[in-house]
């Protein structure tokens, strides 16, 4: 493999790496949103129960 084609394989491992890194704060975020929102839905169903 020549040194002229070294670029090609960066461009292709950075590309990989942020498409991997986007994808994963993606499902994060979206991820810490449903389960905040699970947890409101929860807190408005739970019955009411009197304090003794």
């Amino acid at each position: 493999m020549n040194s002229e084609s070294h670029w090609l394989w960066h461009a292709l491992i950075w590309g990989v790496v942020i498409w991997y890194s986007t994808i994963t704060l993606w499902v994060a975020w979206r991820g810490a949103r449903d389960i905040r929102d699970m947890v409101k839905r929860l807190d408005e169903e739970k019955p009411q129960s009197p304090e003794s």
